[in-house]
C-alpha cells in the first residue's frame, strides 16, 4: 500500500455517517467536542464556523469542503451574532422521516444547505494522522471544482436527498471516499506543515515512505533507502527529517509499533510472529522495543487492551 492508504488502513474508519441540513432565516448551533474527525460540504449559501478557541467566524461558501480534526467544540450559523442553540438536541428534536434537518429561523437570510458527517477511528493510533493536520482543513470551491473530490460530492449531494435503496451503506462509503480525496486536495494545495503527509508529495522522502510502509519486516537502513530513492545517505537523510519530523529509521520504529499495537489489540497472532512481521530478529528482540516504546510489555499491552 501507499503510505496514506496503509495509515487509514490501520485506522480502521469504523464510521463515516453523513447527514442533510436544510435551514433557512437566521440560526447558529453549538456542537460539542467530538471524537476524531468532521467533516462538511456547503451544498448552497454560505455557513459560517467559529472554532471553541477563535473570536472571530470564518465563511464557508458554496462547493467548498471542510475537515474539523482537534475534536474540539465549534459553532456553526447562517449569520455571526446570533444566539447559539444546542447542535445535537435540536438536530435529534426536528430530524424528518427522511432523515434531513429542516430548521426555520427569523429573518429573510439566504437559505443554506449542508452536508456532513464524522470519522470515528477504529484503532488509538490516530496520532499518526491527527497531529500532522490544522484544526480547520478548508478546501475552496474553485480548488475542489478541478478535483476529483467534486465527483464524490455530487454523489453524497444525491445519497443525502431523498432517500433510496441502500442509501445507508452508500451515505457510508461516499463520506470515507470524501476523506481520502481531501487529504489528498490538501496534500496537493501546498498548505500541510511539516509531517508525513507533506512529506507524500516529494517524489524522494514519499517514495521512501511507500517502499517503508510497503515493507516494513525488511532490514532498512539510511542507506539502502537513500540508494533506492536516488540520494547520497547524508542529502536523504537532511531531507527526510525536514520533511517528516523525525529521522528516517525513527519513523520506521513508530510504524513498526502502530502496526504491533493494533496486532496485539485485534488478533491472537503470537508475539514471535508480529516480531518477524516488522522487522525485528527475535520476539526477545520486539518485546524490549515494545516497552521501550510503551512502557509496558507486549503481553500485558494486550491484555491490557481486551479489558
Amino acid at each position: 500500500m501507499d503510505a496514506l492508504s496503509d495509515v487509514l488502513s490501520l485506522l480502521k474508519v469504523r464510521s463515516g455517517l453523513s447527514s442533510r441540513f436544510e435551514g433557512e432565516g437566521a440560526w447558529a448551533f453549538r456542537f460539542p467536542a467530538y471524537q476524531h474527525m468532521k467533516f462538511g460540504t456547503v451544498l448552497r449559501g454560505r455557513l459560517y464556523l467559529r472554532m471553541a478557541d477563535e473570536a472571530e467566524d470564518r465563511p464557508i461558501e458554496e462547493g467548498d469542503v471542510y475537515l474539523l480534526t482537534n475534536g474540539q467544540p465549534f459553532c456553526s450559523a447562517s449569520v455571526p451574532g446570533c444566539a447559539t442553540l444546542d447542535g445535537p438536541a435540536t438536530y435529534r428534536s426536528i430530524r424528518s422521516a427522511d432523515g434531513v434537518v429542516r430548521f426555520r429561523g427569523p429573518g429573510n437570510i439566504a437559505p443554506v444547505s449542508l452536508a456532513s458527517g464524522r470519522f470515528i477511528f477504529g484503532n488509538d493510533v490516530t496520532g499518526m494522522l491527527l497531529r500532522h493536520l490544522p484544526p480547520l482543513i478548508h478546501l475552496r470551491a474553485a480548488d475542489v471544482a478541478a478535483h476529483a473530490l467534486s465527483h464524490v460530492l455530487a454523489l453524497l449531494r444525491l445519497e443525502t436527498g431523498d432517500p433510496a435503496p441502500g442509501a445507508d451503506i452508500a451515505k457510508t462509503s461516499l463520506a470515507t471516499l470524501v476523506l481520502v480525496q481531501a487529504l489528498r486536495a490538501y496534500i496537493g494545495s501546498g498548505e500541510p506543515a511539516n509531517g508525513w503527509l507533506k512529506a507524500l508529495s516529494d517524489a524522494r522522502v514519499g517514495a521512501a515512505l511507500s517502499m517503508m510502509h510497503g515493507s516494513p519486516g525488511q532490514r532498512w537502513t539510511i542507506e539502502s533507502l537513500a540508494s533506492n530513492v536516488g540520494m547520497s545517505r547524508t542529502a536523504f537523510a537532511s531531507r527526510f527529517r525536514r520533511l517528516v519530523g523525525s529521522a528516517p529509521l525513527e519513523y520506521l520504529h513508530q510504524w513498526r509499533m502502530a502496526m504491533a499495537m493494533t496486532a496485539l489489540k485485534d488478533s491472537d497472532e503470537p508475539l514471535v510472529s508480529i516480531a518477524e512481521r516488522i522487522g525485528y530478529l527475535s520476539d526477545t528482540a520486539f518485546s524490549i522495543a515494545f516497552k521501550r516504546t510503551a512502557g509496558i510489555s507486549p503481553g500485558r499491552y494486550r491484555v491490557e487492551q481486551r479489558r
